[in-house]
């Protein structure tokens, strides 16, 4: 079937940029494999109206209101490979069947991929997570981790302790400097040397194990998981990446184009910071753009 828009990518970001598409009377689909890349949270935080929700909830809702409009199709899928051009792309998904639409907007996300340290990503989403902003709050003011995979972690270290008192745990990936060491000291933060070789659950939080060194508890560790594309989409397309601190994600410009004509990108694909909130703001504006694209060609 031909589409105007073809949406790779069905959490918050595909059906924000969908919506707009809908509304504006377009024929819009949207694949989605149902891998959400939060799905192993138990609650979203910071969206406004919806502090707290469970996410898969959220996006039940999302896709009902969108499939409202009746120029709408909501397609369970995994998109393996596209080809042609503006006003001509070609779809091919994993069951055999074809989708072509004059424009496409990918918001596929990224997976993530932890440290390989026991225990850990069994407690993904609960008490080992990424953002103090998304999930810090409901910790309260108690023992913060903060485990170092990259430099970034001293600059999130001193974040975080505002949430409540800090470990540091250097996992033999970096070591402050005087300046560095001297930031940390002014903030509160306590830096723990050695290599993290467990996470263990416990009755009010986790138990970090360091070699040749005493547990440390805490309620909370902080991660900064590596990122890889959810799909080799944007590479077969041609699309221009960036490399964040985290992985790789596509180069976008103020309205979610690419630099491949008649692609957009939205969410955590196409921006180095994931929240729910930048998510559904990017596919707002990912889809008003693709439809414009349509008007204005």
């Amino acid at each position: 079937m031909h589409y105007d828009v073809a949406i790779v990518g069905g959490s918050f970001a595909g059906l924000s940029a969908a919506l707009q598409i809908a509304r504006g009377k377009r024929k819009v689909v949207v694949v989605d494999a149902g891998l959400p890349r939060n799905r192993f949270a138990s609650h979203s935080h910071g969206f406004l109206t919806r502090d707290g929700s469970v996410p898969g909830d959220m996006l039940d809702e999302a896709r009902r209101q969108l499939l409202a409009y009746p120029t709408a199709r909501f397609r369970q899928g995994l998109v393996e490979s596209v080809e042609g051009s503006a006003d001509d792309f070609s779809l091919r998904l994993r069951d055999g069947d074809t989708l072509s639409a004059r424009r496409l907007v990918l918001a596929g996300g990224v997976r993530d991929t932890l440290p390989d340290i026991p225990g850990l990503a069994d407690e993904w989403g609960r008490r080992v997570i990424h953002c103090p902003y998304c999930h810090g709050y409901e910790f309260g003011d108690g023992q913060f981790g903060v485990l170092a995979t990259e430099p970034e972690a001293i600059m999130k270290a001193q974040l975080v302790s505002d949430w409540g008192p800090v470990h540091l745990f250097l996992n033999d990936a970096l070591v402050p400097d005087a300046d560095q060491a001297a930031r940390l000291e002014a903030r509160g933060v306590t830096i723990v040397a050695g290599k993290v070789e467990r996470v263990a659950s416990s009755d009010n939080g986790l138990t970090i194990g360091i070699a040749g060194a005493p547990t440390t508890s805490v309620a909370a560790l902080f991660v900064a998981p590596k990122t890889t594309l959810s799909s080799d989409l944007p590479h077969q397309l041609g699309c221009s990446l960036s490399q964040g601190p985290m992985g790789a994600f596509i180069v976008v410009d103020e309205r979610k184009v690419t630099s491949v004509p008649g692609v957009f990108a939205a969410g955590d694909i196409a921006r180095p910071m994931p929240t729910v909130a930048l998510a559904v703001a990017d596919g707002a504006m990912a889809g008003a753009a693709a439809h414009q694209s349509l008007v204005f060609a």
